[in-house]
């Protein structure tokens, strides 16, 4: 999961030299005279990684348009205040700084997607980012 612009940059910078790179490499292999399945078969892994980043990206953008995930029986929460984040457009440090604690607190806590926070954790980061939880049961 990207979690900072910096990374968005970096993926984004990734993905164009994944794409030049692919491209040479399957021109030197059909130079070499390999046939369209054995060029597929060789350019596959590093086809497979370049959609893997494209789709963090594209999930990091979306986050930055306000889609979220819905939360069932609460999993995901931490993904979720991740996303709020972003969305909101703050840094780490700048909700470190909201919620009164280090910036590798909040890297932290991301990096784990808040594993294990407690309710009250939670209600306070959602403030920080002037969010709001709704939920429903359903028996």
């Amino acid at each position: 999961m990207i979690r900072t612009n910096t990374e968005l940059q970096k993926a984004q910078s990734r993905l164009k030299a994944e794409k030049n790179r692919i491209s040479s490499q399957r021109k030197s292999l059909q130079a070499e005279g390999l046939t369209k399945s054995e060029i597929k078969r060789a350019l596959d892994p590093f086809e497979s990684f370049h959609l893997q980043l494209a789709e963090e990206v594209e999930a990091y953008e979306r986050l930055q348009r306000g889609e979220f995930s819905d939360l069932t029986n609460l999993q995901g929460l931490g993904r979720l205040l991740v996303s709020l984040r972003i969305h909101r457009g703050l840094s780490q440090r700048e909700l470190a700084a909201k919620l009164d604690v280090h910036e590798t607190q909040v890297s932290r806590d991301e990096r784990n997607e808040y594993h294990g926070i407690t309710v009250s954790r939670a209600a306070g980061i959602l403030e920080a980012l002037d969010a709001h939880l709704t939920t429903s049961v359903k028996l």
